[in-house]
């Protein structure tokens, strides 16, 4: 019986193990998975530097009083929400008729998530772990037909696996030198004590469902893999030395996070200290709490013990701040992300922030590249179970042209008042602003149009057809009527606004 319970035990671990490379990564993806997710998963994982003499009521109270102000989570919000500003752009060929298309489209996971919301929150984990998995399946119910899967609705659908749940893979080279997935093994669900895990093969599948805590293999099921390979899609941010491993937008982020973390509760502890001294005094003196209290103390008390406050003489909460703003800072260098949050833009000037701009633009468009190359692969597996050649197209946005548009119309409405002796100068820079304020459309090129076709640089006609209107300077109150198109510009690059 024992020989029994032990052999069930060796193959629960052996079902639940890892490869040498997940064991070196895990407690790294647990690290990065806190540093995003915050709240309560943050502050249950001891990030906050324990004091050596502090009793654990008091470490929890510090827990409970100690904010955490998200970075990882805003950094990974700025790349999300530019990579996903625009739609991308889909040529699905022949495969476009098909009747189950845009069921798949709009609900691509069988968990409602449409195609465009399943990318979007796959590269989310693809910054905060470095890479990530599309499991591609179709389900085999034994369809004779495609007329018989339409009308079960079977049809491939989706998987998000995150690094955490991935046990153990393996590739090999191919005859044409190509890599190729050979073995994957992922934790599929955790329900309470069980837990189930999938082994692919280019052959078979295997399902086990395993009791840790009873120490019980309730089911094992093997099937075929009719594709003939695994349909799995590794989504990489940046792609490391090693095979299969990404690098995370938040390995270093995470660290000044948690630095910043233990310089607020600092903050914390500096302010208790300052504003609430220790009162130093022996057991038997009677001493009152709050302002104007009143200390008794025995009439034959030495004088070398009297009641004294114990002042606190640590690091000043400004200089603490000051190293926390240091590390706010480094994030923002870090990340690329100094022009575009909080208020840093207000403080960089004009060649910063272009630079900035454009160091944030490759960053975005080497992310683009990669989703761009993970949802084509999803499409060339969706194609293969459905019977059609991959012909299609996947476009990603590209280029992410960040500008401060305060600070451009600003410029060229300086340039324009400068005097250079030159009509083709003055049009050139009305093309500019028309640029910033009606971007790349259709009416931008009327204007153009409209603004070369004027004679020897008389705008005149333009300024004629412009709407009256009154704007208000929100940090005085004054308002003005606004009766050309060249007032109103100027007034908007100084922040006034429509009454």
């Amino acid at each position: 019986m024992a020989n029994a319970t032990q052999t069930i035990a060796n193959e629960i671990a052996k079902v639940l193990s890892g490869n040498d490379i997940y064991n070196t990564y895990r407690k790294q993806y647990k690290y990065l998975l806190e540093s995003y997710l915050g709240g309560d998963e943050y502050r249950k994982a001891g990030h906050l530097q324990r004091y050596l003499t502090e009793t654990p009521q008091e470490y929890d109270l510090r827990l409970q009083t100690t904010p955490l102000d998200n970075h990882c989570a805003s950094v990974v919000s700025v790349y999300t929400s530019f990579l996903f500003r625009e739609e991308p752009y889909r040529d699905l060929g022949r495969m476009a008729d098909d009747p189950q298309m845009n069921d798949f489209l709009a609900d691509c996971d069988f968990e409602g998530r449409t195609l465009n919301h399943f990318m979007k929150d796959l590269s989310v984990w693809v910054s905060v772990f470095g890479h990530s998995y599309a499991l591609v399946a179709k389900p085999n119910i034994g369809a004779e037909t495609r007329a018989d899967e339409v009308a079960a609705g079977v049809r491939p659908y989706l998987s998000m696996i995150n690094p955490m749940y991935v046990l153990d893979w393996e590739y090999s080279r191919d005859v044409t030198g190509r890599y190729q997935l050979d073995y994957f093994k992922y934790i599929e669900e955790i329900n309470g004590s069980v837990t189930t895990v999938k082994e692919w093969t280019p052959d078979s599948i295997k399902t086990s469902i395993v009791d840790e805590e009873n120490n019980e293999m309730n089911e094992i099921t093997v099937e075929e893999n009719g594709m003939g390979k695994i349909p799995v899609v590794i989504c990489y941010n940046k792609r490391s030395s090693v095979r299969g491993i990404g690098v995370s937008d938040l390995s270093d982020i995470a660290d000044l996070q948690k630095f910043i973390y233990n310089a607020m509760s600092e903050v914390d502890q500096s302010i208790r200290l300052n504003t609430h001294p220790s009162l130093v005094k022996t057991p038997d003196t009677n001493a009152g709490i709050g302002a104007g209290s009143i200390i008794h103390m025995e009439d034959n008390l030495d004088p070398g013990l009297k009641p004294y406050l114990l002042e606190f003489t640590g690091a000043s909460v400004s200089s603490i701040y000051e190293a926390i703003n240091n590390a706010v800072g480094s994030i923002d260098k870090i990340a690329n992300t100094g022009a575009v949050r909080a208020t840093e833009s207000k403080t960089m000037s004009g060649v910063a922030m272009e630079t900035e701009f454009q160091l944030l633009n490759s960053r975005l468009s080497q992310k683009a590249h990669s989703i761009e190359l993970c949802e084509e692969g999803i499409w060339r597996l969706w194609a293969e179970y459905m019977g059609y050649d991959w012909e299609g197209q996947i476009h990603y946005p590209m280029s992410f042209n960040v500008r401060d548009t305060h600070n451009d119309l600003e410029f060229y409405m300086t340039a324009l008042t400068s005097g250079v002796p030159s009509q083709q100068f003055k049009r050139e820079i009305y093309k500019k602003i028309a640029d910033v304020v009606v971007g790349d459309t259709d009416d931008f090129d009327k204007i153009k149009k409209e603004i070369d076709s004027a004679p020897s640089g008389d705008y005149s006609s333009v300024e004629m057809e412009f709407e009256t209107h009154t704007m208000t300077d929100p940090q005085t109150g004054e308002s003005r009527v606004v009766t050309t198109e060249t007032e109103h510009l100027r007034l908007t690059a100084q922040g006034w606004t429509h009454t």
